[in-house]
């Protein structure tokens, strides 16, 4: 059995339908018509999502409530414990089965209490029998009171020998204690303030409430700590009942009338007890509710509310009993919030009242027992599962297939293929079909069946075109018939989409052969479409006949067509068709050709390009820019092919070149009045002269012709400047400002006519006294450094050789190459030892004469590197 979500509805009440049992402890539950548990809030008003799921509990019940009614019920986590107004108590499994049956009165039982081991239970009743049995064991306690007794708690720990403890209600509050004879010994411990109406015992401590309030007695101390008294006074205590919960061993909550208040017990500072107890009550939170409490009960930090509901009747306009609502409230510090309220369509709630609605809880589950006299619903928080659920009836797959995704260990009813293929079939319903197959490729991951039947589906409704960026082309693979629908589909209606597929989808993906047939029928009613032909050309690549498709791609002037001649090696198709690449892209095909020498040589690319001297240059000069050698052969062509097609490259290739003929590039040069280069190939050929001559003849630059002087570094070239600028004025400026340095400027003022108006004169000569005064300043300061320098060599030359030099058995006489030190050392020995650090027997050396009294080292004087004369003269 599960739970499901809660719908408005406004039906009449019907009886369950029956469900088959299941053994899995997750469906314990049936599913509550939408007639039995309603939410407050419409849904076309709101999109929250439910809290609680709920379910009536059945079977065994089911048959109890059909005889008996209801009147009280309390939960431990292994059973459920139920008392009737017939005086019968049944012990029911979580799902409603009936497992043991006591018949203890023949009126109303009031109340059930069990201990937290689930052993022991005590059990009061309208006629004032209390009854406390083991049941288990054969412990047990009867007694028989003159009033109702209202309330009955046996001890948290009753198990425990030193905790046979349990107290009743009626006018008085008792205590009974096993005493050490084995026998009941009861005690008051409250009275004078009317009937006890409930009690909740936790710990070492007592709640109760009567006509008054609610008081909490300290078990330990045996002191009462508190009396919180009763707001709504007006209230009948016994019609509207006050409901106690603990949340835990320290905290509280109390429901009366439309009052709750959460109550936390504390430790009172030994400073502040004087005669006080040493506990105390501190109210944390209090709030009132817009209608009559029936019980209540914590869920984390929230709490649940069970509320009796009174409205005013449409056809009668008399106040009149309404469905229960169990409220999720969230506490806060003066008021309160309402976090989810549900209307509950229990079995006759038109005649219930206030009383006959119990709340109780179990606290490992968090399920919630709604009891009422003819029904018993369940309330559970709502799990992924339902969850799960609540998106999928509110059409939220997106949201649903995400949470199935981070709970896909903890769901048990859903999967996330078939939240996705919901999903999917949703989208297509809206007609967004991008979207739909977006989500295709998440959802059918590499199922390959799926993924067929998905692709019909937008075959049949004419979106095949939608789904074909997201059709898998590897792990896994369809069968080829699906790519090949979806490229007729294209081809038949967008050349552009099917080029675009057929370049992005691996070739293996479907038939080549049909598919270039199918291309070249389409070429037939359209030779001329460039799309199918480029398409066309990569099919061909695919099907490794790569001459059709390199025809095709220069007859497109495509620029994949150097791509395809590289990756498949296609240079023997290009041999004849070096002018067709040429024309398309020069650079890359010069570039390719270049690259792949070895295939296509050199001689057969200018053969090739021999009618189209242009394409030829182009070749020709990036061969020279690669290496200056390779192409030397055709260094006098180029000569030609330079001066037609490309001037501004012919000086430096000129200059570059060591394999051109200079007579004639001279020749060519001379016929076509190309000055520079005339005047170069006249310097490189000698005629420094007559290429001096040009420049002042032909280019009248004298900047230019001093430069050339400067590079020629000729003195008579410079005295042909000087004659030949002598009667222009200008040139004697330029002279003036640039021969300081490479001739004495005397010789070139001596030669200047008197009288002869020269422009800047002033300030030429300034110039070249400052130059004059810079060499003066440049020589001095070289100079300076020099002798420096040499001064520092010096010092350092002279600190080497006043160092000492070691002499031992290793070193040799360089004369007669024996041990420099004697080996009998008492022997007395003279050695000789040079700065460059040779060393001699004395008598090894040359005995000096008057003229050359100095001795210097035979071996270096013999290689000219210097005297070596003698630092040291050992002697023993």
């Amino acid at each position: 059995m599960t739970f499901v979500g809660c719908t408005m509805a406004e039906a009449e009440e019907k009886e369950p339908v029956s469900m088959e049992e299941s053994t899995d402890e997750s469906e314990h539950f049936v599913s509550v018509l939408p007639t039995e548990v309603q939410h407050l809030v419409k849904e076309d008003e709101s999109e929250e999502e439910p809290k609680l799921k709920y379910e009536r509990l059945t079977n065994g019940v089911s048959e109890i409530l059909q005889k008996d009614v209801a009147s009280c019920m309390t939960v431990h986590e292994k059973f459920l414990a139920l008392g009737t107004h017939y005086g019968k108590v049944y012990l029911l499994d979580v799902q409603g089965n009936i497992t043991q049956k006591f018949d203890v009165s023949q009126v109303k039982i009031n109340q059930i209490s069990l201990d937290e081991s689930g052993e022991h239970m005590g059990i009061c009743s309208e006629d004032g029998k209390v009854q406390v049995c083991g049941l288990y064991s054969g412990e047990e306690f009867h007694e028989t009171f003159d009033c109702p007794i209202k309330i009955v708690a046996v001890h948290p720990q009753f198990v425990k020998s030193p905790c046979k403890q349990f107290v009743t209600g009626g006018k008085k509050l008792l205590l009974y204690d096993k005493n050490w004879m084995n026998r009941w010994k009861p005690s008051v411990l409250h009275e004078g303030e009317g009937n006890i109406r409930n009690v909740k015992w936790r710990g070492h401590l007592i709640a109760w409430a009567n006509n008054m309030g609610v008081k909490i007695l300290d078990m330990i101390s045996k002191q009462r700590i508190t009396n919180v008294p009763r707001d709504n006074i007006s209230l009948r205590p016994d019609m509207y009942p006050c409901s106690l919960c603990w949340k835990d061993n320290l905290t509280l909550i109390i429901g009366w009338g439309n009052s709750v208040k959460i109550c936390s017990v504390k430790e009172r500072h030994a400073s502040e007890m004087r005669d006080l107890p040493s506990r105390y009550v501190e109210i944390v939170f209090q709030f009132e509710t817009e209608f009559y409490i029936s019980g209540l009960a914590p869920l984390c930090d929230q709490l649940v509310i069970l509320s009796y509901v009174k409205e005013i009747s449409e056809k009668t306009e008399t106040e009149c009993c309404a469905r229960p609502r169990l409220d999720i409230i969230q506490p806060l510090p003066e008021s309160c919030e309402e976090i989810s309220s549900d209307a509950l369509t229990v079995r006759g709630f038109q005649e219930n009242e206030c009383r006959d609605y119990h709340l109780e809880y179990s606290e490992g589950e968090s399920l919630f027992y709604i009891i009422s006299p003819r029904d018993v619903v369940v309330a559970k928080e709502r799990d992924q599962d339902d969850h799960i659920d609540w998106l999928l009836e509110k059409k939220k797959y997106e949201e649903a297939l995400m949470a199935a995704e981070i709970s896909q260990k903890t769901i048990k009813k859903h999967k996330i293929l078939d939240i996705g293929l919901a999903y999917i079939n949703h989208l297509m319903e809206k007609r967004d079909y991008d979207l739909a197959a977006r989500k295709c490729q998440k959802i059918l991951g590499k199922n390959t069946d799926l993924w067929e039947f998905e692709v019909y589906k937008f075959k049949e409704i004419g979106q095949l075109k939608a789904i074909s960026p997201y059709l898998p082309r590897r792990d896994p693979i369809l069968k080829p018939l699906i790519y090949e629908m979806v490229l007729h589909e294209f081809l038949e209606s967008d050349y552009e989409g099917f080029a675009t597929l057929i370049k992005e989808w691996p070739g293996d993906l479907y038939n080549n052969a049909i598919i270039v047939q199918t291309v070249v029928d389409h070429l037939k009613k359209d030779p001329q479409n460039r799309t199918l032909l480029r398409t066309l050309a990569e099919l061909y690549t695919y099907d490794q006949r790569y001459g059709k498709a390199l025809e095709i791609y220069l007859t497109l002037r495509h620029k994949d067509v150097f791509q395809l001649i590289h990756k498949h090696n296609l240079f023997s198709s290009i041999r004849d068709k070096i002018v067709l690449l040429m024309d398309f892209d020069s650079e890359k095909a010069v570039d390719m050709l270049l690259d792949n020498e070895a295939k296509i040589s050199i001689d057969k690319v200018v053969e090739e390009l021999e009618n189209r001297p242009e394409l030829q240059h182009v070749y020709l000069h990036k061969l020279f820019k690669r290496d200056h050698h390779k192409g030397q052969r055709y260094h006098e062509k180029q000569i030609s092919l330079y001066a037609e097609y490309d001037r501004p490259n012919l000086l430096p290739f000129l200059r570059d070149s060591t394999h051109c003929p200079l007579e004639k590039a001279l020749e060519i040069c001379q016929q076509r009045n190309f000055v520079e280069e005339t005047v170069y190939l006249l310097s490189r050929m000698g005629n420094s002269r007559s290429a001096l001559k040009m420049i002042m003849e032909e280019l009248h630059d004298v900047d230019k012709a001093i430069e050339f002087a400067k590079e020629q570094d000729d003195g008579e070239l410079w005295e042909d400047l000087i004659l030949y600028s002598i009667d222009k004025p200008p040139f004697i400026t330029g002279l003036l400002n640039n021969i300081g340095t490479h001739v004495y400027p005397i010789l070139l003022i001596h030669r200047i006519k008197e009288g002869m108006e020269i422009p800047n004169l002033r300030d030429s000569l300034v110039k070249i006294l400052q130059d004059y005064n810079l060499q003066i300043l440049l020589r001095e300061g070289c100079k300076k450094i020099l002798v420096a320098d040499s001064l520092s060599l010096l010092k350092k030359m002279h600190r080497t050789q006043m160092k000492g030099v070691l002499v031992d058995e290793e070193n040799i006489c360089e004369s007669c190459l024996s041990p420099i030190l004697p080996s009998d050392a008492s022997k007395s020995f003279s050695v000789v030892v040079f700065h460059c650090r040779h060393m001699f027997h004395k008598d090894c050396l040359p005995v000096p004469n008057t003229a050359f009294p100095v001795q210097f080292c035979n071996i270096c004087s013999a290689k000219h590197r210097g005297p070596g004369s003698a630092i040291l003269e050992m002697k023993k």
